[in-house]
């Protein structure tokens, strides 16, 4: 790898672990494409390096978001223990289970999720609604519940090892519309839970010797400068205009790797 393309990788890595860290998405949403997009990477080396891009992300949004006091850590860790065997199974398929269909697969639900995200906060739709509280509610507390958490945690394992995503930009917006958790707190738990499911698919990883360690080298050190950054500003911007922020994010990466 050379100097410029090093260097890409820190922008990508900065731009990606601030975006990761502000929606608790872990910064792989971004950084996968890019490897697969700019720097023509093979899908499952990508997958596996931006897992480890995750795990770094995710480990200094933690860091920073318990500080602030944002993380239900009941919710974070019944997920992310949940988590642990789907993260192997995902290792898994992604060996025996990698072909054309990898961009295929991917591009679909990251335009899914793009298209429902922009038409639940839209500008009209802000003007609908009033902005959630950012503390525990009695409606918050009335709408959680412990079975759906655990079916909902193996998923996130799945897709986190599979695509190499993390799987927070699926798991937040599910605690928010569903679970109707606030949405900095959402994005804070979402942090943990990709923290500690992340870990078993790296030491997988690792295992398989997937990984490209000059990657994350580059790209790492851009996400914890992002991760850092990414924690300061999500206490000044609000929730609604992050989510619609990374909407139009997730469609245009999405549509442009349908041509790749």
């Amino acid at each position: 790898m050379d100097l410029w393309s090093g260097l890409l990788l820190l922008v990508i890595g900065i731009i990606a672990g601030g975006y990761g860290t502000i929606v608790g998405a872990g910064g792989g949403f971004i950084f996968v494409p890019a490897l697969l997009i700019l720097l023509d990477m093979d899908p499952v080396i990508a997958a596996a390096s931006g897992l480890v891009i995750v795990l770094i992300n995710s480990f200094t949004g933690v860091l920073g978001y318990a500080r602030q006091k944002k993380i239900n850590y009941k919710i974070a860790l019944t997920i992310g223990i949940s988590a642990l065997p789907g993260a192997l199974l995902g290792v898994w398929l992604l060996e025996v289970y990698s072909s054309q269909y990898f961009y295929v697969i991917f591009a679909t639900i990251l335009v899914a999720l793009g298209i429902f995200l922009f038409s639940k906060n839209s500008p009209l739709e802000l003007k609908k609604k009033k902005p959630m509280p950012e503390k525990n509610t009695p409606m918050e507390s009335k709408e959680l519940s412990d079975k759906w958490f655990i079916p909902l945690g193996l998923l996130m394992g799945v897709l986190s090892s599979y695509l190499g995503i993390g799987g927070g930009w699926l798991l937040v917006p599910i605690l928010i519309y569903l679970f109707k958790v606030p949405t900095h707190r959402a994005a804070a738990t979402s942090i943990l839970s990709l923290c500690l499911y992340s870990t078993v698919g790296v030491v997988a990883q690792l295992y398989y010797g997937n990984i490209d360690w000059t990657t994350v080298v580059f790209g790492g050190a851009g996400v914890i400068i992002g991760a850092n950054i990414g924690v300061i500003l999500s206490q000044k911007l609000p929730g609604k205009v992050i989510l619609q922020m990374l909407s139009v994010i997730l469609v245009i990466i999405g549509v442009r790797m349908y041509f790749q």
